[in-house]
């Protein structure tokens, strides 16, 4: 029975190709656009995902005055710097990032409801 070889399994991880930095398919950096509900009706709408190169600052403030609603910038540990709008803005930030020629169609992901 020596001769017997076993072999021990080893642990595969199916998502070790996802996770590389270097994997050419899931390289795409996408743009997440999500509403968070707070209290009653009230909702917040977040984008990150932006390339750093972009002013956030500048961006929010042509945001703000295109549909007449407050936001912010805020620093997040994780994600980085996060643009927060008031309402539901999803579309119409996912629109305006497209015509304005930051972001293409393919890269912007809609989460929510």
């Amino acid at each position: 029975m020596s001769e017997l070889d076993v072999q021990i399994p080893t642990t595969f991880d199916p998502f070790a190709d996802a996770n590389a930095q270097n994997s050419g398919a899931g390289a795409k950096e996408y743009v997440h656009i999500r509403v968070q509900q707070r209290n009653g009706r009230k909702s917040l709408t977040t984008v990150q995902g932006l390339k750093k190169e972009f002013s956030y600052n500048k961006i929010l403030k042509d945001l703000k005055k295109e549909f007449c609603c407050n936001g912010t910038v805020v620093q997040d540990p994780e994600l980085g710097q996060v643009i927060q709008l008031q309402g539901d803005q999803r579309k119409n930030v996912s629109t305006f990032l497209i015509q304005a020629g930051i972001v293409k169609k393919e890269n912007i992901k809609i989460h929510g409801f």
